[in-house]
């Protein structure tokens, strides 16, 4: 048999899927599958989740680390029918993995786990998309440079919806969730050229970022700019202008790119930001393209929540991308 490869991982502690014989009307946890004690058949699954349930390294105060759980059990609320777009996303073959291992206190051994959480995936089912439920932004440094060690010779490029750069200095504040994309610059993993931040706005980026970011070539449009253009048009072409430079587009998701109404749970949430529709097209579109290989979802803290509002806008922005993920 088979050695199960994730040894930085607990499997699920709760059943969250609950597979039946029924081929309609699916709730999402009937259809999304848990790993059991067996190894499955990779071959199989066409989509593998991943939960990061670390808050630690966040900024602000946060308990981004329970969001994996909360998403888990809000998308029993959900069908796998999308309606607008009349395509069932029970298509797909969902296999969720649980969590990776956390330490109470040490950061860059949960770090090193993240990665190797990723080296795993891209290493022993490298054909499925891999989804990561976050957790703060910090991971996403570790997760795309997991991706770079088990692909070093790929060009990566990100798609970052944010309200913020995430250009802090980590020599400063460590590896915290305001330093993921700098992260990824300054060790070479990417090119700041291949960075396309949309979302940002004032007041909540100093300009000593916005320096650093035209010194590095990032590429960025504010919320008023993507407004004025439509979000649909800024994301096309900001996917036309990196398929011809990369390899790979990550997409990272980071929820406080939602305005404070539509995202109150984001520990960042900050008003004037998407409109959760504005959102929900965007991932969907990244969700089409052939070069966006992996995503992850960011920053959102259930215990902020207004009931459950924020938690089950990121299930419907999961969803959103695997809808697109099916249109390809």
């Amino acid at each position: 048999m088979m050695r199960y490869p994730y040894p930085m991982l607990d499997k699920p502690n709760r059943i969250w899927s609950r597979q039946t014989d029924q081929k309609e009307d699916l709730k999402v946890h009937e259809w999304i599958e848990n790993v059991g004690e067996s190894v499955p058949d990779w071959r199989d699954y066409d989509v593998t989740i991943l939960g990061v349930p670390l808050s630690k390294s966040s900024i602000s105060t946060s308990a981004a680390s329970e969001n994996p759980e909360a998403m888990r059990e809000a998308w029993k609320s959900f069908g796998t029918y999308n309606l607008d777009e009349d395509i069932d996303l029970a298509q797909l073959k969902v296999i969720d993995l649980g969590n990776v291992k956390q330490h109470v206190t040490d950061i860059e051994y949960t770090h090193k786990q993240i990665q190797e959480a990723m080296v795993a995936m891209r290493t022993h089912h490298p054909h499925t998309l891999p989804l990561s439920l976050g957790g703060d932004h910090s991971i996403t440094a570790k997760l795309v440079e997991g991706w770079k060690q088990a692909h070093p010779n790929e060009t990566i490029g990100i798609l970052q919806l944010d309200t913020h750069f995430d250009l802090r200095d980590p020599n400063t504040l460590g590896p915290a969730n305001g330093t993921p994309i700098r992260q990824l610059i300054e060790s070479e993993t990417v090119q700041g050229e291949y960075v396309h931040n949309i979302g940002l706005h004032g007041f909540f980026n100093a300009k000593e970022l916005k320096t650093y970011a035209d010194e590095a070539g990032i590429h960025y449009t504010t919320m008023k700019q993507a407004r004025k253009r439509g979000i649909s048009s800024v994301i096309e072409e900001a996917l036309a202008q990196l398929e011809d430079k990369v390899d790979t587009i990550y997409l990272t998701t980071d929820m406080d790119v939602l305005d404070i109404v539509h995202g109150p749970a984001a520990p960042a949430a900050t008003p004037g930001g998407m409109y959760s529709e504005e959102l929900f097209e965007a991932v969907q579109i990244a969700g089409e393209h052939p070069k966006v290989k992996a995503m992850d979802i960011v920053c959102l803290d259930p215990r902020k929540d207004v009931g459950t509002k924020s938690v089950k806008a990121a299930v419907h922005t999961m969803l959103s991308f695997l809808t697109g993920y099916c249109r390809r």
